[in-house]
């Protein structure tokens, strides 16, 4: 039994997918399963619930030999420790008293870096990591830089007003990967029964680009003038604020942002175990290009 959280998610709902075409049992954990589409229904058993919830994991993991844990994003919380290490807590528990086997986690790149302990949500993250290894349960952490598919984003002020926006500065190289990529890594460890033990999959796509250099590429795909412009970072935790982030959470963000702008990305080395296949030319081609113009 394999069981998956956050599964109508960006990247959970990939997991799935890639899980669906196995003979596993699946069960899932959500919210509100009507967002799953019938045929997904007719296959998986569903807890409804949040997997922050004691009760609902305890149900969901009996009997499980491995979970794929994603958080669910929560704008609202009043701090990036609540976030990520109190709504684990729970799962930690469960992870102990139904004897789960192994654990697939997303989380980021970033660990045994001079900012990785002031870095926002990634510092929460390798919190989080910590507290699911001390567990006992065997666990993967899927470490990532920024994902390709966050510029979807502002898929409508590209369309619209050819450009997108970061604080990061513009000719700051770094990897990112494409989210089908950490779904078919993490459905392949859920799929493999013989490892054990805890440690970290870094996932880097096969090439760091700077922001301007994704806007020429955008460009090209798109046919047409696309740019990247450079906002400050008062500006950018202005902008989540305005949006209904919590202070502590926007801060978060902004933290992330700083800490990748001077380099947290860039302390993994690229090698062909840890290079993922989706260039970033291929993913706007497949991805952005049909979004943009739908």
């Amino acid at each position: 039994m394999i069981v998956i959280t956050a599964p109508t998610s960006m990247i959970g709902s990939q997991v799935l997918d890639n899980l669906l075409k196995s003979e596993e049992s699946i069960r899932v954990i959500a919210r509100d399963p009507s967002r799953l589409p019938l045929q997904v229904r007719e296959r998986v058993e569903i807890i409804q619930g949040s997997h922050g919830d004691i009760d609902v994991v305890v149900r969901a993991f009996a009997g499980a030999d491995a979970v794929f844990w994603l958080l669910p994003p929560d704008p609202r919380a009043e701090s990036v420790e609540a976030a990520y290490v109190g709504f684990t807590q729970p799962a930690c528990e469960a992870f102990k008293s139904r004897g789960v086997k192994r654990a697939v986690g997303v989380s980021a790149l970033g660990r045994g870096t001079r900012v990785a302990g002031r870095a926002g949500y990634v510092t929460a993250s390798l919190a989080m990591d910590d507290l699911i290894a001390g567990t006992g349960v065997s666990y993967r952490a899927l470490t990532m830089p920024s994902f390709m598919d966050n510029i979807l984003r502002q898929a409508g002020v590209i369309r619209n007003q050819g450009v997108f926006f970061s604080p990061i500065s513009g000719d700051r190289k770094m990897p990112s990967c494409a989210t089908r990529d950490i779904a078919a890594a993490a459905a392949g460890l859920l799929l493999d029964p013989s490892w054990n033990g805890c440690g970290e999959v870094p996932l880097l796509g096969p090439e760091d680009l700077s922001f301007n250099d994704m806007a020429e590429v955008i460009s090209e795909v798109l046919g047409r003038p696309v740019r990247f412009q450079r906002i400050s970072f008062e500006a950018y935790k202005a902008r989540f604020i305005e949006l209904g982030m919590s202070e502590p959470m926007a801060q978060g963000m902004t933290d992330m942002a700083l800490a990748k702008d001077q380099g947290l990305d860039n302390a993994e080395p690229r090698t062909p175990e840890n290079t993922t296949l989706t260039s970033f030319r291929q993913w706007c081609e497949e991805v952005l290009k049909p979004t943009i113009l739908r």
